[in-house]
């Protein structure tokens, strides 16, 4: 059997942690959302289709041919026109039954597995603020429809992006017509096919994690986080360090003396921690971080520099972003109420009473920065020394 991923898009609305990767290459800990998607259904399919667009070198340079025991090939989505054209793309690869899935969100073996009991599958899950998805309506257990992003949806079982299907839908694929929204939409083809075959409606049991904002991808770390079982060092740890809770320390790391460390803690390979770091639980550290900062709830890429009583809360560094002195990511608000967030122009309630800044790869702040909640700084950009940032930098 093969699956299809889908791995096209440009991740807007996550930016500006996808300006310089797809999102699918953003890393959860050690592993790419892609790899772990990929581990998710190894040894239950023999082929993936990736199917790639937005800045797609990155993805065949990472993944090459074969992954495990899966055989990768790649299509192009040239032009970016929704889920159902994204499937097309991979028509002559498929015959017979197969997964179709985003590759951008995180799913477990265990609900693939559930899936694949039925020939025909659509995986949904509950959620709070339905109004932000498609919605599954089924009749006992059986799909009826799927509605795009509604205003007031009568149901909050979301489709999250999951299917088994097979070759037939490509029938119903060739005839169809944009949407509202201008794109030729999966769901579109999925309600047709409804018709004529039954559907299974499954629930998840285990995981979904979508990574459609930021925070949501803050989220997901934390949450494969705390699914470490037990403390496992690999490092070197000095004198006068204290270690509290289940804490992963990678190979090459050294955790100097005076530092606190507060499980749960990922910390990856080839790290300074220290001295005097206090970094508090829920915290990923990535490879080769030099970090004495207090840091907590938040996710530190490779190669980043915090130092000299740096303060990060709640937020995302990207990548070789050099953190000065003294600065400080505010994330809560006085009022108490949840943060709001600027995304392609629109104010979006995160639902977050603590959220502090996402902060692009390659990125400069100058000594004595304060970064108001839940703002972003692009990638290459930098803030002068004293600078309050009370915008979005993204120029």
């Amino acid at each position: 059997m093969k699956a299809v991923i889908m791995a096209a898009g440009k991740g807007e609305r996550c930016y500006p942690l996808t300006l310089t990767r797809p999102k699918p290459m953003l890393k959860i800990m050690d592993k790419t959302v892609l790899e772990h998607n990929l581990e998710q259904i190894n040894g239950l399919v023999d082929e993936a289709i990736i199917v790639v667009g937005y800045k797609k070198e990155m993805i065949k340079e990472k993944f090459k041919k074969k992954y495990k025991k899966i055989k990768i090939t790649f299509v192009e989505q040239e032009k970016q026109l929704g889920t159902g054209h994204a499937l097309m793309q991979a028509e002559k690869f498929i015959n017979g039954k197969f997964i179709l899935m985003n590759g951008d969100d995180l799913f477990s073996r265990t609900d693939i597995e559930k899936c694949l009991l039925h020939d025909y599958a659509i995986l949904g899950q509950e959620v709070k603020d339905p109004e932000r998805f498609g919605i599954i309506y089924c009749d006992k257990k059986i799909l009826k429809n799927i509605v795009e992003k509604s205003e007031n949806p009568k149901s909050g079982f979301a489709n999250i992006g999951l299917y088994i299907l097979d070759d037939r839908i490509f029938e119903i694929l060739k005839n169809m017509k944009k949407t509202k929204r201008n794109e030729y939409e999966i769901t579109t083809a999925i309600n047709e096919f409804a018709k004529i075959r039954k559907i299974f409606c499954e629930k998840v049991r285990d995981y979904w994690l979508p990574i459609t904002y930021p925070w949501n991808y803050l989220e997901a770390n934390v949450f494969m986080l705390n699914r470490i079982k037990k403390t496992q060092i690999n490092g070197k740890i000095e004198q006068d360090v204290t270690i509290k809770g289940k804490v992963f320390v990678g190979d090459g790391t050294i955790i100097k003396s005076g530092s606190y460390i507060e499980g749960p803690v990922y910390i990856g390979d080839d790290c300074e921690i220290g001295p005097n770091a206090f970094i508090r639980k829920d915290t990923i550290i990535m490879d080769m971080v030099r970090t004495r900062a207090e840091i907590v709830d938040s996710v530190l890429m490779e190669g980043v520099t915090a130092k000299h009583v740096c303060y990060l809360g709640h937020s995302v560094i990207g990548e070789n972003s050099n953190i000065g002195a003294s600065t400080i990511s505010a994330d809560y608000r006085h009022d108490t109420k949840e943060n709001m967030t600027v995304v392609n122009g629109k104010k979006v309630n995160t639902h977050r009473r603590k959220l502090g800044s996402f902060i692009g790869d390659n990125v400069n702040t100058g000594i004595g920065t304060l970064i108001y909640p839940g703002r972003k700084i692009w990638p290459n950009l930098g803030t002068l020394p004293g600078e309050i940032v009370l915008k979005d930098k993204t120029e």
